[in-house]
């Protein structure tokens, strides 16, 4: 038996007391939050050694942002961990119920999904949110980040696991896969038997290779190519704001914006005033022939945009302009390039407003506010294991009752089929 197939039996073992542990799952989770905070030195120490070595290789500073623990995000993880801890339990909750002609009544209940495996890249903080949100769900979890923060998840890892066993959960609930080699990956897309699902999280890269792997049944998440349309209704300065915002305020995530749609009737006067805010932060432009002749003429430098940039996620200090004639454009420009993430429309006019949440085919879509509110904890479901850009199951940001599956409770008093 391989190190990860004796994990995942830990981890079955493990899941079939967590699917009746009701109220201990919440003390455990308390004492995780707990175990963070009076870590928190030894959490700065080893992501100092992750951040090292980012450093030395090369790394991208909006990628070493989101490999940085400070004590603010630590605090954060912990006060992430008791949110989730206070929400109302999903397991045993009722979906439906009804009373056939027979006389046989039927609850359908959720359950547990049992054993969760996620795979993810350099975001410590997902250590902590996956763990606490798969124990409140009722399954166990084993996790597999990316070597990039091996000593940050390690620690995170281990300080939670012992202050859950030590409030009364199995040792096998939750664990971390020391091996972050492709091997483990690959062999963890393979534990049919041990993992009921998989979830990547990540960049197009990790996702696009689970998906064509993996064996065990996946939860595809969050590639975010997220686009903002400026219609000619637009209130210029609320437009330019929101794209400062879902643009700058942290690049490197899945919501925030990599492309702006501008309607020609109002590019002469939004796009300098654009390039003008976004200059504060480096941003580079990648334009459209028409942006890229108003922004050349107003003294602002760009690079002209090439056919690969539109579907690209950038996650960095980047943004597509393109002019489109009308709404219409814009929402089939989205339709060709769009991850299905977020996306945003600027707008004065209810029926533009109305036709692109009608017309727009993805996880979360806007009107005149930020994507960078496509979060769990922003739209009140706690912490989240991603964001779903898929349709089965569970699309959007994915909470605790994302994490659960149910099952048909049928009482009868004797009732036969003829």
């Amino acid at each position: 038996m391989t190190v990860l197939e004796e994990m995942g039996s830990r981890a079955r073992e493990a899941a079939k007391s967590l699917a009746v542990a009701g109220a201990l799952k919440d003390k455990a989770l308390y004492a995780m939050a707990d175990a963070l905070e009076q870590h928190e030195d030894e959490l700065l120490a080893q992501n100092e050694l992750d951040l090292a070595a980012a450093r030395e290789a090369g790394m991208t500073e909006s990628l070493l942002d989101r490999l940085a623990l400070s004590p603010a995000r630590i605090q954060g993880m912990a006060d992430g961990i008791r949110q989730v801890a206070a929400q109302e339990d999903p397991i045993g909750s009722i979906i439906s119920g009804s009373v056939r002609p027979n006389g046989m009544r039927i609850r359908r209940v959720r359950v547990p999904l049992g054993v969760i495996g996620i795979i993810y890249e350099a975001r410590p903080n997902v250590t902590a949110d996956a763990a606490a949100l798969c124990l409140k769900a009722g399954n166990a979890v084993i996790l597999r980040g990316g070597k990039e923060a091996i000593h940050s998840n390690t620690a995170i890892l281990d300080c939670m696991a012992a202050a859950a066993c030590a409030a009364g959960l199995p040792s096998g609930a939750m664990q971390l896969v020391r091996d972050t080699s492709r091997a483990s990956s690959l062999e963890m897309m393979n534990l049919t038997g041990y993992l009921d699902v998989l979830i990547p999280r990540g960049g197009a890269g990790l996702i696009r290779s689970v998906v064509e792997n993996a064996h065990v049944p996946v939860i595809e998440t969050g590639v975010g190519n997220c686009h903002l349309y400026v219609d000619d209704s637009a209130d210029l300065q609320m437009a330019a704001s929101i794209l400062y915002n879902g643009k700058t305020s942290r690049p490197s995530v899945c919501n925030a914006l990599e492309k702006v749609l501008v309607h020609e009737a109002v590019a002469e006067a939004f796009l300098p005033v654009m390039a003008e805010q976004l200059a504060q932060k480096q941003v580079e432009l990648r334009c459209c022939p028409r942006s890229e002749e108003i922004l050349t003429r107003h003294g602002f430098a760009v690079v002209p945009a090439s056919e690969e940039d539109w579907p690209r996620e950038f996650l960095d200090y980047i943004l597509g302009v393109r002019v489109v004639r009308d709404i219409d454009e814009a929402m089939s420009h989205i339709a060709a390039y769009s991850s299905g993430h977020s996306e945003c429309i600027v707008t004065g006019s209810y029926a533009h407003a109305n036709a692109f949440t009608a017309g727009v085919d993805a996880a979360a879509v806007y009107v005149n506010c930020s994507t960078r509110f496509t979060d769990g904890g922003e739209l009140g479901l706690g912490a989240e294991i991603g964001i779903s850009t898929q349709k089965l199951h569970a699309r959007g940001p994915m909470g605790v009752c994302e994490l659960t599956s149910s099952k048909f409770i049928i009482e009868g008093d004797g009732q036969v089929r003829v």
